[in-house]
């Protein structure tokens, strides 16, 4: 289903983010059916328990994207369908959240490492500080980051942590070269979480791929900067449709 689009949620903040970009992209395409998808509540971390629990929830035949965590799961999730995914979109998704000695454009592991352990101990002030770290290189920052924590669901810690070791275990690059079908790959230039840097790493290891990168955007640039977002993906899709 090439008019269907299924958007997977990043850590912690809901769904929320996601919503002007989905309005912004039924408003290009009427015909385009997007669906936003919340993260599985799971108990553990194992990527494949939350893969076959995904495949079992998500529509199947559908193109997989979503934002930061969301973009790396969607990535797996299409390898893991193979050709029952028609395409690929992620959305300030780093191929490894945390640097690895090939793969350096990610965020240290001693800075995660202390994240996790102040979310173990104060969960809402983490997310606070999470929002933050979301909205930071965004014209309005705080603006930004008062959104992200007032549209965040309760969830619960261990849920929380689950995900964030989750988030810690994944390397997406086997299944981003393993996956055939289209991909698209959209940074943010401020990012303060997955580093521009990132999309030419990305360039490197995939061939026949779109990278795309907006200036200025924050991490948040879902939410920040959706019409643009939109657009990209739009020009994308419609790329793609017409080949």
């Amino acid at each position: 289903m090439r008019n269907r689009l299924v958007l997977l949620a990043g850590w912690g903040l809901g769904t929320a983010p996601l919503q002007p970009l989905a309005d912004a992209l039924r408003g290009l395409d009427e015909r385009l059916h997007v669906e936003i998808e919340p993260l599985p509540e799971l108990p553990g971390s194992d990527p494949q328990a939350w893969l076959e629990e995904l495949d079992d929830r998500l529509a199947d035949n559908a193109w997989l994207g979503g934002w930061s965590l969301g973009g790396m799961l969607a990535a797996e999730l299409a390898a893991y369908r193979g050709e029952r995914c028609p395409g690929l979109v992620t959305l300030a998704s780093n191929s490894s959240f945390i640097a690895l000695d090939d793969w350096p454009s990610a965020m240290a592991a001693e800075t995660f490492d202390a994240f996790r352990q102040a979310c173990a101990t104060e969960p809402a002030t983490i997310l606070k500080r999470f929002a933050l770290l979301c909205s930071q290189g965004a014209a309005d920052a705080r603006g930004l980051s008062r959104l992200l924590v007032g549209g965040a669901p309760h969830c619960p810690p261990a849920a929380l942590l689950a995900s964030l070791d989750l988030l810690a275990s994944l390397d997406t690059r086997e299944a981003l070269q393993g996956y055939a079908g289209p991909q698209l790959h959209l940074f943010a230039g401020s990012d303060a979480l997955v580093p521009a840097t990132a999309a030419g790493q990305l360039l490197d290891l995939l061939a026949d791929v779109e990278i795309g990168l907006i200036d200025n955007a924050s991490h948040a640039f879902v939410l920040e900067r959706p019409h643009e977002v939109a657009a990209a993906i739009d020009a994308f899709l419609t790329e793609v449709s017409d080949v």
